[in-house]
């Protein structure tokens, strides 16, 4: 069976479907590290805050309002201890976090310990600051995972939070701890029923609240931080500092004087355990809490890093296709003067001295438009061209409508089906021509359209001149969308690859090309399910340049079904993956090659491969955006995004002398249409990497008098 024949027969294999459950499971996975991070967001520690906790202090016992702040849950009806007198014990929250670091550099300098009530979630990426305070002397304490008010929280969080930050706690140090501060917390004497309940509910451990709130989180200043945290006279105090939240540069500064001032006045620094005289409860963590632990903090940084790498991701995506558009639109603007200059002092070549056109028309199956295809091209505005006819096998009437039209100058060659390529090879080797123009048998000529593709050829450098497909069928929505498409991508794309000598497509639909620039390659090869870019970049490569001539128009049948666009796409998506692996050398060629590898093939691979390989994580992200930014802002970055696209489509529009009002589908187009050339992508990229060897999809039409 020839190469030909394999290319156009069914794949015996049935296409695995793997990569759509791996998808699936990779965007939960996603969506559930979002989720962490969400859950995550915002807690950034103490602050100016009202409490939503009430019940005033009824059910808190009397002893407990009017007593010291280390308070035994185990025993809630007994006062709290207090202090002995000129003991300082120095308490950190909300950390660990940036300036914990400098923070225990201060501590170990005059060697004076410290109880840290760490949050959970912070533990994530920082776990060496905790073992530098186990190792130091240091004692470590729950402030719970995420921060909230343990006041307002229900049973089941409150245990959650508690127990993860134990894990964290256990991951870091390989031991748990029997200290526990909620957020918000200050004085015994304000403190709240509904917070009371919530710590008697936690269990074995020991409340540590405060008898000096310095509230250094306001920012106050070194001195009034200092003042804040001096007790009366010879009282001893628990202090309450951070070590993280926010900026806390003047909780270092405040330390480095407060320090050495207190221990010139005598007063010792102790760990909570320490003051109370009470050995320090150094609880080792079970395996299974390390390892708990572990994974624990093993998500929270992984959905630290995927909310990073998503909004690096979003950025640098939204900017890309910003900067394409201004590209695109640059780029086609110089490329209009430069038609409109060259048009404007051309002079109008004599008939006699037009080179013949040989017009090879592939088709199979194309009962439904063949006619209305050879008429078109055989009402052109030329002098001297035949049109040649291949009917690949065809199992309906496409042969004999093309014989019963009866048109002098037509030629209708029938063949064993060989596929598309075959079909072209077989129409240029008996073309009487050098010029051959390339055309589906659904397309329908406009009348100057022969002589607007072969004009592009008067350069002799030219090898290939790429036609203005133009969709017919676009009354429905997916035909309006499809004409959106063609107009906005094809169009201004090939604008831009002439410019910059890089074209890689002349579509199956319309294109003229030398018989010399074919010879060069060796004619169409059936490598690739992209004929048409497989030769356009072969010539390329060959030393010719492919240029587009806007003029040049030809009207073509787009599919009318979602399942119709599907396997069109697909075909040209997987088509022209092929293409680009089989070209890729020439990203380190010289010359005309060289361009049409870091040029036009790197443009391919960031714009068609890469970027709609990202896109549904990127559109996850903005999900995620509108549920954890301010999706005003969100809303408004999308509408922006629009307008580009809009102005970008409005040019283009007017550059083809299109009317604006078929852009009224550009916001849908952007919300649904974008998404299923996404999925088609990822469809074209996993049959590559399976290996899997596609047939022909033949789409059904409707012909050109029904659009």
């Amino acid at each position: 069976m020839s190469r030909a024949r394999r290319a156009a027969a069914p794949d015996s294999r049935r296409q695995p479907r793997s990569h759509w459950f791996l998808l699936g499971q990779f965007l939960a996975v996603v969506a559930v590290l979002l989720l962490v991070a969400a859950i995550l967001d915002g807690q950034d520690g103490e602050g100016p805050k009202r409490s939503v906790s009430t019940g005033g202090s009824d059910e808190v016992p009397a002893a407990v309002l009017s007593g010291g702040p280390i308070i035994d849950l185990t025993d809630p009806g007994a006062p709290g201890l207090r202090v002995p007198p000129k003991t300082i014990v120095l308490t950190f929250d909300d950390g660990p976090g940036p300036e914990t670091g400098r923070i225990l550099d201060v501590l170990d300098r005059y060697q004076v310990p410290g109880t840290f009530f760490v949050i959970g979630n912070a533990v994530a990426g920082r776990s060496g600051l905790l073992r530098r305070m186990a190792d130091g002397g240091h004692e470590i304490g729950v402030h719970t995972f995420t921060h909230p008010d343990l006041a307002a929280t229900p049973a089941w969080r409150t245990e959650l939070e508690i127990e993860q930050t134990q894990l964290a706690i256990a991951a870091a140090t390989g031991e748990v701890s029997d200290l526990i501060r909620p957020p918000f917390s200050s004085h015994p004497s304000v403190l709240t029923d509904d917070l009371w309940r919530a710590m008697t509910r936690v269990g074995n451990y020991r409340l540590v609240l405060t008898d000096l709130d310095t509230r250094d989180w306001a920012r106050p200043g070194p001195k009034a931080i200092a003042a804040a945290a001096t007790p009366e006279g010879s009282d001893g105090a628990v202090v309450m500092l951070h070590d993280a939240g926010g900026d806390r540069d003047q909780t270092v500064a405040a330390l480095d004087t407060y320090i050495p001032d207190m221990l010139a006045r005598g007063y010792t620094f102790a760990t909570v355990s320490e003051a109370m005289d009470v050995p320090p409860q150094r609880l080792e963590a079970s395996t299974g809490q390390r390892l708990r632990g572990q994974v624990t903090l093993a998500t929270v940084q992984l959905s630290d890093w995927l909310v990073t790498g998503l909004n690096v991701l979003f950025i640098a995506a939204g900017a890309l296709a910003v900067l394409r558009v201004l590209v695109l639109l640059l780029l086609a603007r110089r490329h209009d003067r430069g038609t409109r200059r060259a048009a404007r002092s051309a002079v109008p070549p004599d008939d006699a001295s037009l080179p013949g056109v040989t017009v090879v028309v592939p088709a199979y199956n194309e009962a439904a438009g063949i006619a209305a295809c050879v008429r078109s091209l055989a009402a052109c505005d030329y002098p001297a061209f035949e049109i040649v006819v291949v009917d690949d096998g065809s199992t309906d009437d496409t042969a004999e409508i093309a014989r019963s039209l009866g048109i002098a100058g037509v030629r209708v060659i029938t063949q064993v089906n060989g596929g598309k390529p075959s079909a072209l090879n077989t129409g240029i080797a008996a073309a009487s021509y050098d010029v051959l123009v390339l055309v589906d048998g659904d397309t329908v000529f406009e009348r100057d359209t022969l002589r607007a593709l072969v004009s592009a050829l008067e350069d002799e450098r030219v090898g290939a001149v790429s036609g203005n497909t133009k969709v017919g069928n676009r009354r429905g929505l997916l035909g309006r969308w499809q004409h959106v498409e063609y107009v906005i991508g094809f169009n201004l794309d090939r604008r831009m690859f002439d410019v910059l000598h890089c074209m890689p497509t002349v579509p199956g639909a319309i294109g003229a090309f030398r018989r010399r620039a074919l010879a060069d390659v060796g004619g169409v090869s059936d490598d690739t399910l992209a004929e048409d870019t497989d030769l356009t970049m072969a010539i390329c490569r060959a030393g010719w340049r492919v240029v587009y001539a806007p003029t040049a128009l030809a009207w073509t049948e787009a599919p009318a079904t979602l399942g119709q666009l599907w396997r069109q796409r697909y075909r040209w998506c997987y088509g022209t993956l092929q293409s680009m692996w089989k070209h890729r050398g020439a990203v380190l060629s010289r010359g005309a090659a060289g361009k049409l590898g870091r040029r036009g093939l790197s443009y391919l691979f960031l714009f068609q491969v890469l970027l709609p390989l990202l896109a549904p994580v990127i559109d996850v992200a903005a999900v995620y955006g509108l549920f954890t930014e301010d999706w005003r802002v969100i809303g408004l970055t999308w509408l922006a995004f629009l307008a580009v696209q809009f102005i970008g489509a409005a040019y283009a529009f007017r550059l083809d002398g299109e009317r604006l009002r078929a852009l009224w589908v550009l916001p849908l187009q952007q919300v649904v249409y974008r998404q299923v050339m996404y999925l088609v992508v990822i469809e074209s990229v996993a049959s590559a990497f399976y290996g899997i060897r596609l047939r022909w999809h033949k789409l059904q039409r409707a012909g050109a008098e029904n659009w």
